[in-house]
């Protein structure tokens, strides 16, 4: 007797150019999601969108007092640390919530059809709101303060945000897809992002990283490995493209700017390969969510 899987919902195989317009016509339910998500979140709160601001401000805070009782050893630090922080923002809050999305809305998946995709971007879209609040925290630090930008190297924040935009939606919707089936999957996200965060030259220096390897015994191989971490190679973009202090040289990767911009192309890249394999997979999951929700 051959076993027959009976899937709901959806087709059995992802025809992208299709699935893509189909999304495309859902637009208007991925807004709305995005725009109840947000009222959700900030339902019965006085301060309401200021608590997005006051994440940066408050690590901003912490740290700069931090390493002003340690001797960080960065001119700038709270330059420096906001340039790194409000990407890791992006993709970490994506990720653990992300991972909750199909379960969190486990009552519209069973009684409505749509583009289940919408969930896990509609999680992006919210993060992506915070990204833009708390992207207004760092330009009135660096317009009051005095630091400014500099043209010569900004032009390689949009290479960097595009970077991070591709690797939080692939790993949004892959753990988002797994975690309807494995329900560790959520509390594993949890201890892969703090490890993932002490990983990522965000608090300190990726030239410090960098000089410690090559004074080591693993020399310049224990620095490709550290740049195996996809992050880093979007967060040393971002410090590159704001952080500009006397210091700089030191205190970023030894990379140039253009180097930083070859370097994002190739995880521009690979992101965009790993956002189709997720998706993918989540296509492949997704008819059976109803079942197992």
């Amino acid at each position: 007797m051959t076993n027959v899987t009976e899937r709901t919902s959806e087709p059995p195989r992802l025809h992208v150019r299709q699935r893509a317009r189909e999304l495309y016509r859902a637009r208007e339910i991925l807004w709305n999601l995005v725009r109840k998500e947000l009222k959700v979140k900030y339902t019965a709160s006085v301060l309401g969108a200021v608590w997005s601001l006051l994440n940066p401000v408050v690590f901003l805070a912490v740290f700069a007092f931090v390493t002003r009782i340690f001797k960080g050893g960065i001119t700038d630090y709270p330059a420096f640390l906001l340039a790194g922080l409000l990407a890791w923002n992006l993709f970490s809050v994506s990720l653990s919530n992300g991972a909750q999305s199909v379960i969190a809305n486990a009552n519209l998946v069973k009684k409505v059809y749509f583009p289940r995709e919408i969930l896990p971007l509609g999680t992006v879209g919210v993060c992506l709101v915070d990204f833009v609040l708390q992207s207004t925290v760092l330009i009135v630090f660096f317009v009051v303060s005095g630091y400014g930008f500099q043209l010569n190297v900004v032009w390689l924040y949009p290479f960097a945000f595009v970077a991070l935009l591709l690797m939080t939606v692939a790993f949004t919707m892959f753990v988002a897809a797994l975690n309807v089936r494995y329900r560790d999957v959520q509390h594993l996200i949890g201890l892969a992002v703090l490890v993932w965060f002490w990983m990522t030259p965000i608090v300190y220096s990726a030239g410090a990283v960098y000089q410690f390897m090559i004074d080591s015994r693993f020399h310049i191989n224990g620095w490709r490995l550290y740049l195996v971490n996809p992050v880093s190679w979007v967060v040393m973009g971002f410090q590159r493209a704001l952080y500009h202090s006397s210091d700089a040289a030191k205190v970023l990767a030894p990379y140039s700017a253009p180097q930083l911009a070859g370097g994002l192309s190739v995880v521009i890249a690979i992101a965009a390969v790993a956002v189709y394999l997720s998706w993918r997979l989540y296509f492949s999951m997704s008819g059976d969510f109803a079942e197992e929700l």
